[in-house]
């Protein structure tokens, strides 16, 4: 199917959705949708003529006919392998997208947190997301207009004042269903309010071995003076296609920081937004991809610095083997009044051959007078001295290619403050080199 085809294709499922869904097609959030898919009508899938995705063909994905998936049976002992051990203290699991009540597991929380679907938060309480859902993360391509458009499935994390989340959050994705090219399309929101705390994982993975779809749009409410982890981790099979976004916006004080770990998964696209919204706000975005065969994985990055004294710090790191290829475009945006801003981005790459590619694009764009800011990219293959120096020691040269590798992604792990998190993605990282 071509761009214009498979645009129509989806249009079509909408409207079939649309005639099943009963009192609901009434309600303001359906207003949303229908909004949206006029919007996805209006702008189709990027293609190269688009700036932002002129390095990213989403053409392959085409090729496949992806249909809604089913609710299929699973047990925990079918999940434990995507488990984190230790990690485990609130489990919200989603198979091929839809909620699953038997899986999951949630710790008792303070009165008021809401932690539940997006489908039954819709169906109980609307009133709770709809001054938030479809606000924040703008709809400026197809895929944000298609997950909005079809917005059902998702976690809904809503933190009052003065209240913090008991546990990590383990937000577990599974996608797959034998015989059939599953779209998977979780629409997240996470809100908290002053003084708040929250960890969250989110993970990524495939079920069977089909080509699968995940088009996944988080938006994230920061209050002031509170503090959001996020750590996403995409592990999908190599023929499956990954496109996430995330849009947070700060409030004064507050701190977020995004972790974004990469491994799987044929075309990988990570839009990940900060928007410091207030003053004395720090946002955090790291990120780490180790890429093999023909992956292609398109980060793209965008700090919005809006009010004065605040800080970002941004660091990228790829290692890329093969015949992949890497895309990074961070943008750091400082307004006219964003004066006293404090911003370092950072990215680099190793090309572990000649016929792996990167393209880097840090941006600076700066309208106040008073700033810090610093930004800077570097591209390299491994030291051949450093390893002939490893193997000199004793150790044969595959080990020191990974002893090297897990170096130069060390900055990253650095930053991790999760000790189980830190080894869990130790552990993935030379698992990734063998």
């Amino acid at each position: 199917m071509d761009n214009t085809t498979i645009k129509e294709h989806y249009i079509t499922e909408f409207r079939k959705a649309e005639e099943n869904m009963n009192g609901e097609a009434s309600t303001a959030f359906h207003l949303i949708r229908k909004n949206a898919i006029a919007k996805f009508d209006e702008l189709g899938f990027p293609t190269a003529k688009n700036e932002d995705w002129r390095f990213t063909n989403v053409s392959p994905l085409f090729k496949f006919d992806f249909k809604k998936g089913n609710t299929v049976k699973l047990n925990n002992s079918d999940i434990e392998k995507y488990l984190i051990n230790g990690l485990n203290e609130n489990i919200i699991v989603f198979i091929n997208g839809i909620y699953s009540v038997e899986l999951s597991s949630i710790k008792k929380q303070d009165n008021g947190i809401v932690i539940d679907s997006l489908k039954n938060v819709l169906n109980t309480k609307p009133e709770l997301v709809q001054n938030y859902i479809g606000k924040f993360a703008e709809i400026d391509n197809g895929f944000t207009a298609l997950n909005t458009a079809f917005a059902s499935e998702g976690i809904v994390i809503i933190i009052p004042d003065n209240l913090q989340v008991k546990g990590h959050i383990h937000l577990l994705y599974i996608t797959g269903e034998e015989g059939k090219h599953v779209i998977s399309q979780p629409r997240n929101l996470i809100v908290t309010g002053k003084n708040c705390r929250v960890n969250i994982i989110e993970s990524y993975h495939s079920r069977t071995n089909e080509a699968n779809l995940v088009n996944a749009v988080s938006e994230v409410v920061v209050g002031e003076n509170s503090f959001v982890e996020i750590y996403r981790l995409q592990q999908e099979n190599e023929s499956s296609f990954h496109i996430n976004r995330t849009q947070s916006i700060l409030a004064a004080s507050s701190t977020y920081t995004h972790y974004s770990v990469t491994l799987g998964g044929a075309i990988v696209r990570n839009d990940t937004n900060i928007k410091l919204n207030a003053e004395n706000c720090t946002g955090n975005l790291y990120g780490l991809y180790l890429t093999e065969g023909s992956q292609h994985v398109d980060n793209h990055t965008l700090i919005d610095h809006a009010k004065p004294r605040c800080q970002s710090n941004e660091m990228y790191k790829g290692v890329l083997n093969d015949n992949s290829r890497g895309v990074f475009n961070g943008k750091v945006f400082v307004r006219e009044d964003a004066q006293k801003t404090n911003a370092y981005q950072s990215n680099k790459a190793i090309l572990l051959t000649s016929t792996a590619i990167i393209d880097t694009k840090p941006q600076l764009e700066i309208y106040a007078d008073d700033v810090k800011c610093s930004h800077g990219a570097a591209i390299g293959q491994l030291d051949n001295e450093a390893v002939f120096y490893l193997r000199s020691r004793g150790i044969d040269e595959e080990l020191a290619r990974k002893v090297l590798i897990r170096a130069f992604a060390n900055d990253i792990f650095e930053t991790i403050a999760n000790d189980i998190f830190h080894e869990h993605l130790n552990n993935l990282v030379f698992e990734k080199l063998k």
